[in-house]
């Protein structure tokens, strides 16, 4: 039954059917109520916050269907920037550069929020044809416009680490997630043996207050990242969802940003941590073909570099 719910709804709700809708601020009043309400991954905090989403470098579309104008099914959340960010606070808090947007500024589309409206449809490739119908739209509006990238969280990396620190405190041998001088200065700094104490820190927000620990975390959380995108798998894939969506699309997990979400909910699902998945247009199909066929992971050398340094550290 679900398998067949599943075919029907994705012949329904196929790219033939759906229209593509940007929204500004003279979109209507319930478009915008509905496009803030439905945001999940960076929530919006009042009608200011709105704005800027779809004001200036700023970009917001989504996908309505045929038979129900103006209803968003899935939304998409661009910004417009000279390089690839490494932060979304850069992205939602701060203003940007100027009120008319120039062109000679705009070098890159960052992708930093894919939100699906109607949670029934789950399993439906809503996003990656809303993703490569933005970019065509983009390319219109922006002959120049060469690079495409996310922003992207990593939800269940902090769940995932604590049950590492959790199986690692309970086998009271070598520690295979820090080196000992890590180690040793991760115990000075928090006063307690690391892999428990640790645990204490990493469920609550208030580490990120100690800036030794914050320098004392940031290599080995970045190589633990590294090897948790890159490496952890469910049934050949990327255990992660977020990095199981991007990878299928074709993109390239290109780096890892230290900080980059310093949040209540980035630092509660990543430690802070968020990823880039950079999309070269002309590699997208063979990289989604290698992902799905042979199930292989393109990576930058930032990245490949950092799961080496795991795997010389630890046996898992």
């Amino acid at each position: 039954m679900n398998g067949v719910l599943k075919g029907m709804l994705s012949e329904w709700f196929s790219s033939g059917f759906l229209n593509l809708e940007r929204v500004t601020w003279h979109s209507p009043c319930e478009v915008l109520q509905k496009i803030s309400e439905a945001e999940a991954v960076h929530p919006v905090k009042n009608w200011m916050d709105m704005k800027r989403r779809v004001g200036p470098y700023r970009r917001c579309y989504f996908f309505s269907h045929c038979s129900t104008p103006g209803e968003p099914l899935v939304v998409l959340h661009l910004a417009l920037t000279s390089e690839i960010s490494s932060s979304i606070q850069a992205i939602v808090k701060e203003c940007p550069p100027s009120e008319t947007e120039e062109k000679n500024r705009i070098a890159a589309a960052i992708f930093y929020s894919i939100s699906l409206t109607q949670q029934g449809l789950q399993g439906v490739e809503l996003g990656t044809f809303l993703i490569k119908r933005v970019v065509k739209e983009l390319q219109k509006e922006f002959p120049h416009l060469g690079t495409f990238s996310s922003l992207s969280p990593i939800p269940g990396f902090t769940k995932w680490l604590l049950g590492l620190l959790n199986s690692q405190a309970k086998d009271h041998g070598r520690n295979e997630l820090f080196t000992d001088s890590e180690s040793k200065e991760i115990s000075e700094i928090i006063g307690g043996p690391v892999n428990e104490t640790l645990k204490g820190f990493l469920s609550s927000s208030e580490w990120v207050r100690s800036e030794k620990l914050v320098r004392a975390l940031q290599a080995p959380l970045m190589r633990l990242c590294a090897w948790y995108l890159y490496g952890e798998k469910h049934r050949g894939y990327a255990l992660n969802p977020v990095a199981n969506f991007h990878l299928q699309n074709g993109a390239v997990l290109w780096r890892i940003n230290w900080m980059a979400d310093v949040s209540l909910k980035g630092l509660s699902g990543s430690c802070g941590l968020m990823v880039n998945y950079r999309y070269h247009l002309e590699e997208t199909a063979a990289n989604s073909t290698a992902y799905l066929g042979s199930k292989n992971i393109k990576a930058s050398e930032q990245v490949l570099s950092l799961v080496a340094q795991f795997q010389k550290n630890s046996k898992l």
